[in-house]
């Protein structure tokens, strides 16, 4: 997938603003396609030289005008085509992943901090993820194809952000056997306290 693809998704849900746009990634397809903003304005000006995408401008009153981006038949056409292509499974870089393969010739304090850190993100993740889904479906169903997609992709992320959470709390209650310390506290002791 491009960034492109990413954009013209986007604009199927209406017409956007670059800000529009860099928030959007920021709060939900940044979830599973990350892109900062002077990206985000690179790519507009591509898809514009394209065709896929018009900006219109908007006069604003006290501050400076803004482009109002929409999709072209031909940037419907271009995702169409993009959407109609075998995906390509994702490949895993992650460096502590692979500061657990050498794990017998390295420190092991820093990987425990590294992942309670992450214990913590993937929680705190997790918790986004399910106010998301009871704030936008509180039935737990979908009234259309938009909302179809976007509830498998919140219930996605719900059960990843879990699954990775969970890990972590079994790699450190196995670093914690090893070492006999005991590191972790259990999701319900980590709340008590605040930090959950």
């Amino acid at each position: 997938m491009a960034l492109g693809d990413a954009i013209l998704a986007c604009l199927t849900e209406r017409p956007m603003t670059g800000y529009e746009l860099a928030k959007t990634f920021d709060s939900s397809i940044g979830f599973f396609w990350k892109a900062d903003h002077q990206q985000i304005y690179r790519e507009l000006s591509k898809l514009r030289d394209r065709g896929y995408i018009q900006g219109r401008e908007v006069v604003q009153s006290g501050k400076p005008n803004k482009l109002i981006y929409t999709l072209t038949p031909e940037g419907r056409t271009a995702l169409r085509h993009w959407a109609a292509r075998p995906s390509t499974p994702p490949s895993i870089k992650d460096d502590l992943l692979v500061r657990l393969h050498a794990l017998d010739s390295i420190d092991i304090e820093p990987i425990r901090t590294d992942l309670m850190d992450r214990l913590e993100h993937h929680r705190d993740r997790h918790e986004n993820y399910e106010r998301i889904l009871k704030k936008r479906f509180p039935e737990g169903t979908a009234s259309d194809v938009l909302d179809l997609g976007n509830l498998l992709l919140l219930r996605l992320g719900a059960r990843h952000e879990q699954m990775v959470a969970d890990f972590c709390e079994e790699a450190l209650e196995a670093l914690s056997t090893m070492s006999g310390k005991a590191i972790v506290l259990p999701i319900e002791d980590s709340k008590r306290e605040g930090k959950g």
